[in-house]
């Protein structure tokens, strides 16, 4: 099962077991880390999931789609490594990676 490495916002870092298949959302969510309120349950509607993604595994991520794109426009703090974490679905190749929870 693949490990994804949580970092919330108080700088407490999570290595979680996630199913693949699962988002990199549920896994936090499921596991109540501080930060992750996943308000919209998923569909890129709300921003709650905003998440920093370490570098060297944003190229490893599907590409932003438009409905990510504009919430991702929405959303305070927004950086260039930013992502929601609703929208990337674990898979064996992101055993490893590692995110930052961002201020929902």
């Amino acid at each position: 099962m693949p490990v994804v490495i949580y970092i919330d916002a108080d700088d407490t870092r999570h290595e979680i077991d996630v199913e693949a298949g699962y988002s990199l959302m549920e896994g936090a969510f499921n596991h109540r880390l501080k930060g992750m309120l996943a308000e919209c349950g998923g569909a890129a509607a709300c921003g709650t999931c905003h998440s920093y993604i370490e570098a060297g595994w944003l190229e490893r991520l599907p590409t932003i789609e438009d409905l990510e794109e504009a919430m991702l426009c929405a959303v305070p703090g927004r950086r260039s490594n930013s992502r929601l974490a609703c929208q990337i679905r674990v898979t064996e190749d992101l055993d490893g990676i590692i995110l930052r929870i961002a201020d929902n």
